[in-house]
């Protein structure tokens, strides 16, 4: 399988000041999703923009124009970089490209192992593409399948392992690392910049502390006073944030801007010229909203995303362990997803066949009738039952073998072959020159909507579907 890839750039391929050019808000993520369709044949996108990745999924993938417009669309949101921004992209197809999902969902590709935030993440990016109005749908049937089997994947193996046991998320980090520079947490002053899903989190972490004071800083009023009532704290407008930065002692920046929030000329003055106690910043935004220069300063410990790396985590033992199991689950349902993914646009062609099968069993039955008028309706609801129990059961090993033929790289010749056995040259698959199924739902898309929820064994589970008429 050929039809799905990622372009994007990560943790592993690009430090925090290369990946910030890399990322986009929920905005531009609209404004460039809207027009990928206009672009090299793409159909189905999603792109997914965190602190440590930003990943364009698309589908067709096959088509080498295609995987360089994905290229084009991030290197042109990265802008001119010395050396360009190909050498920080990486690109998979196929396969490759649905186990990458599933182990960046699960937070086996996260830069602490286990972390789960990265699956609400990849929610939210998904849900973003399928809100958008074009015709067809970004999260089209072959993506929706991709991202909503990569969810159950995730939560099996965190409730199958325990890769997120003590999986020291972000928020998690931070806790620790004010611990190592206050030692007690009680009666320190936090400010939050940002009120998304990362500042809930810290936000909950600090509250296991018994942290008390909290200031939340955002455009967003309403949010921003429900996550500041979780520590009877208060909240002010984002741009009033530097008057009471002097207070504070843990500042936890994650908003969404496009530029630092807060300059070294800005931290000078709200300072007084010079910070007298110490102050731990954790930048944990792409880009960042706190000045690099700013981590210079006297009595200023600052963190960002990348810094977290440094903070061993007294369970990664444990969670590495279990490494092994989860990146079989992963194979697993990868496996699961590319028999899925072969073999669904055979679908027409097996509701063809029942289609023809079914009216021949229709047109005897109904000869049988005149055969046999003295049967009493209940005779007749028999019979009837046991033509359609046997037309599932001959239908049932042909299926199966077309199936398996597809899935092995005989479509093309399986195919031919029932076509011409049952007579059924008028439906119109598309395969590609090596015999595979192609990207192209076509005019089968209905049956394909209809069948889309059966799972992977859609031929084997509409005969069942069909013996209850």
């Amino acid at each position: 399988m050929t039809s799905i890839a990622v372009v994007g750039v990560s943790h592993l391929t690009a430090p925090v000041e290369v990946r910030e050019r890399f990322a986009f808000t929920d905005k531009e993520a609209i404004s460039v999703l809207s027009g990928l369709q206009d672009r090299s044949g793409i159909k189905e996108a999603v792109l997914i923009s965190t602190c440590n990745r930003t990943e364009l999924y698309l589908c067709p993938g096959s088509d080498p124009d295609i995987l360089e417009t994905g290229e084009a669309v991030l290197s042109e949101k990265a802008g001119d970089l010395i050396g360009g921004a190909g050498q920080y992209l990486y690109r998979l197809q196929g396969l490759e490209s649905v186990r990458h999902l599933y182990r960046v969902v699960s937070g086996l590709d996260s830069l602490i192992l286990g972390e789960a935030e990265i699956q609400g993440q990849v929610k939210s990016a998904y849900e973003l593409a399928g809100s958008i109005p074009v015709t067809p749908s970004l999260a089209g049937p072959v993506l929706h399948r991709l991202f909503q089997t990569s969810f159950s994947v995730g939560g099996q193996i965190r409730s199958s392992t325990p890769i997120g046991e003590g999986a020291g998320s972000v928020a998690s980090v931070a806790v620790k690392l004010a611990r190592k520079i206050f030692g007690d947490l009680n009666g320190l002053q936090i400010m939050i910049l940002g009120s998304g899903t990362m500042a809930e989190l810290v936000v909950e972490a600090m509250k296991r502390d018994h942290v008390a004071g909290l200031i939340v800083a955002n455009r967003k009023h309403e949010r921003a006073q429900k996550l500041a009532e979780r520590l009877a704290g208060k909240t002010i407008p984002i741009d009033e944030m530097l008057l009471s930065l002097d207070q504070t002692d843990i500042l936890v920046a994650s908003t969404g801007a496009p530029h630092a929030l807060i300059t070294l000329d800005d931290f000078r003055h709200a300072m007084g010229g010079y910070r007298k106690k110490p102050i731990l910043i954790l930048d944990l935004a792409i880009p960042r909203d706190v000045e690099a220069d700013i981590g210079d300063e006297d009595n200023v410990f600052l963190y960002n995303v990348d810094d977290v790396r440094e903070i061993v985590d007294g369970n990664l033992i444990k969670r590495q362990a279990s490494v092994v199991d989860a990146e079989t689950i992963v194979q697993d349902h990868a496996e699961t997803f590319a028999k899925w993914h072969d073999t669904r646009n055979v679908v027409p062609l097996i509701k063809s066949l029942r289609s023809r099968w079914g009216d021949l069993r229709k047109s005897e039955l109904d000869w049988l009738w005149q055969q046999l008028s003295h049967l009493s309706e209940e005779d007749r609801e028999i019979v009837d039952s046991f033509s359609k129990r046997l037309l599932n059961k001959l239908m049932h090993e042909p299926t199966t073998r077309l199936k398996d033929g597809i899935v092995n790289g005989l479509g093309s010749e399986f195919i031919s072959a029932v076509r011409y056995l049952h007579a059924l040259d008028d439906v119109d698959l598309d395969l590609d020159h090596e015999g595979n199924m192609s990207d192209s739902i076509g005019e089968f898309k209905e049956p394909w909507n209809n069948l889309s929820k059966m799972g992977p064994d859609l031929a084997e589970e509409s005969e069942e579907h069909e013996s209850n008429e």
